[in-house]
């Protein structure tokens, strides 16, 4: 006897189908957690302006990143306005961007 491996059984003709990279290319949430959702958030804004922004105890009373982890996990809408503040903080920080761009350009 030889100690050689068996070769391997080939896989069902549904395992060899390639599986898209991305089902939700535009969704700009896609493939993000909730932490990195709120860190990202906090650090934009602060806690102070995030907890007016959002105005729940997760981010007004001793806030951090684990308690308001926990409570964005048991409150929808709570995590919806969060994702939504997130949205926005990308759309400014892309105008941010553009105007910075557009300062640096010298005149023409």
């Amino acid at each position: 006897m030889t100690d050689e491996a068996a070769p391997p059984e080939s896989l069902p003709a549904e395992a060899a189908v390639p599986v898209k990279k991305s089902a939700q290319p535009h969704n700009p949430l896609h493939g993000l957690t909730l932490e990195v959702i709120v860190t990202a958030l906090a650090d934009y804004y602060g806690w102070e302006s995030l907890g007016q922004q959002v105005p729940v105890r997760c981010f007004t009373v001793d806030p951090s990143v684990g308690s308001s982890l926990k409570f964005l996990r048991k409150t929808p809408w709570a995590r919806d306005k969060v994702e939504s503040l997130y949205l926005f903080m990308l759309r400014d920080q892309k105008r941010e961007q553009k105007l910075v761009r557009e300062r640096s350009r010298p005149p023409g």
